[in-house]
């Protein structure tokens, strides 16, 4: 989407963050699982992976907003996946606070 479905500045700035943070939102829960031995590491990096999932949903939502975006089929796809990440990974920092 970010190569293919934005005007060329936005290819380059917006597209560029959201290539970035969802990248290092799957790179970060690899990382925390690495380090999952080490609970206080793994609760770490799993709030970072939240950090970076929810600025992938903040950038993904400017464009909309901006009208960067007009694809309303991929945009939902990419947005909701994204929200449901969010929980799911939330609702697994929850379980690691009732173990606390």
């Amino acid at each position: 989407m970010t190569l293919n479905d934005l005007p060329s500045f936005e290819m380059y700035e917006t597209g560029q963050q959201i290539r970035r943070s969802s990248k290092s939102t799957r790179s970060t829960i690899v990382e925390g699982y690495g380090r999952r031995f080490y609970q206080a590491e793994y609760y770490k990096f799993l709030t970072y992976a939240i950090a970076s999932n929810d600025e992938t949903i903040d950038h993904l939502e400017s464009l909309w907003e901006t009208g960067s975006l007009t694809n309303r089929e991929k945009y939902e796809l990419i947005h909701e996946t994204c929200i449901l990440l969010g929980k799911k990974l939330n609702n697994f920092l929850k379980s690691f606070q009732r173990k606390g």
